[in-house]
């Protein structure tokens, strides 16, 4: 999917002008595979002024583009420029991820150097001027935790949390290891090569290995029917999908276990199994598993559900601790007790 597209000569001719200090927009667009200059604009008044009045009205929401922006600001090199990347979320799937795709293109093409910042947005606000000014104020405050970070604060939390015992520390420490039969091997290095982008495995209970199901290739919509409606199962799944402009595969391990309609014993091996099968195959097989989900149903596997799981929406503000409510029913007014009187009254 990582595509180079041909650069026009018209686009690169002004793309040479921006350089040299001249305009204030260029708008990218891709028809008939190549990068093709969409609209320009000259200066008119600061940066500021200028931004949404030309800007704003080339966003079709549609059709993504790319457009460069030029700022009043210099570094060495001259004018610096905001990179910004429209993504509307009405466009088509595939027209995201070909835009996503291109854009380390469209910015080589420019020169990275005369980048200063960049923007993505899928609605109009994010790429307002008053979206661009949210941006640059909250990228000066603290970064946010990585994926790594806050699994890791999850872990900190759960230890202070539970009780370990000899019966626990058995259980979800050790776990079980059954081990790959060979075509899952051969399937899991596939992967890894992308040569494949989706694996079933099954648990053989009676041979106690872990067998390979198949490889059809699979894309999103697909998901929901390679969950077995009576049977759990083991997925391997690349996920390719745009995100904030940039083209992504990420492999999500999917456990499937059919709500009680599986045997005790099957649920006690398939849970048991789990952890181990993912550390094995994250240190012999050097795939990063980014997310890992545990379904009841296929139904759940829509695309916005696997992207909101991949790249969950932070939440601006932690819900404050609310303090116990007190027993039901009238208290009067506290009392300030002094001591006991002859009959234990109060004075």
């Amino acid at each position: 999917m990582f595509l180079v597209l041909v650069v026009t000569d018209e686009l690169r001719q002004f793309l040479v002008k921006a350089r040299s200090g001249t305009g204030r927009l260029i708008q990218v667009l891709i028809r008939n595979e190549q990068l093709v200059l969409g609209a320009y604009r000259e200066p008119s008044q600061s940066w500021e002024k200028d931004y949404d009045n030309f800007l704003l009205p080339l966003l079709d929401p549609q059709e993504p583009c790319y457009i460069l922006y030029r700022l009043d600001s210099q570094n060495a090199q001259g004018y610096e420029w905001l990179f910004i990347s429209w993504s509307p979320d009405q466009s088509p799937v595939r027209q995201k991820m070909l835009y996503a795709a291109t854009r380390a293109t469209v910015k080589k093409e420019f020169g990275g150097g005369h980048v200063k910042d960049e923007l993505f947005g899928n609605v109009e606000d994010d790429v307002s001027l008053q979206g661009y000014l949210r941006h640059v104020s909250s990228s000066s405050g603290p970064a946010p935790l990585t994926a790594a970070e806050q699994e890791l604060q999850r872990i900190k939390i759960t230890e202070v949390k539970t009780e370990i015992n000899v019966e626990t520390k058995h259980q979800t420490v050790q776990g079980l290891a059954f081990p790959l039969q060979a075509e899952a091997k051969r399937a899991l290095q596939q992967l890894k090569e992308r040569r494949i982008n989706y694996i079933q495995l099954r648990l053989d209970t009676e041979k106690e290995t872990i067998e390979l199901v198949h490889t059809r290739p699979t894309e999103t919509h697909d998901l929901p029917c390679r969950v077995p409606t009576d049977t759990p199962r083991y997925h391997f799944f690349l996920y390719k999908h745009a995100h904030e402009g940039a083209y992504m595969e990420s492999v999500v391990f999917i456990y499937s276990m059919p709500g009680y309609s599986c045997s005790v014993k099957e649920r006690m091996l398939y849970s048991s199994c789990k952890s181990r099968l993912l550390d094995e195959v994250e240190r012999d097989y050097h795939i990063e598993v980014v997310k890992k989900l545990e379904i009841d149903s296929g139904d759940e596997l829509t695309e916005e559900y696997l992207y909101d799981e991949v790249h969950p929406k932070q939440q601006a503000h932690k819900q404050a601790f609310a303090k116990p409510r007190g027993p039901a029913g009238k208290r009067g007014n506290k009392r300030l007790i002094k001591g006991g009187g002859e009959n234990g009254e109060n004075s």
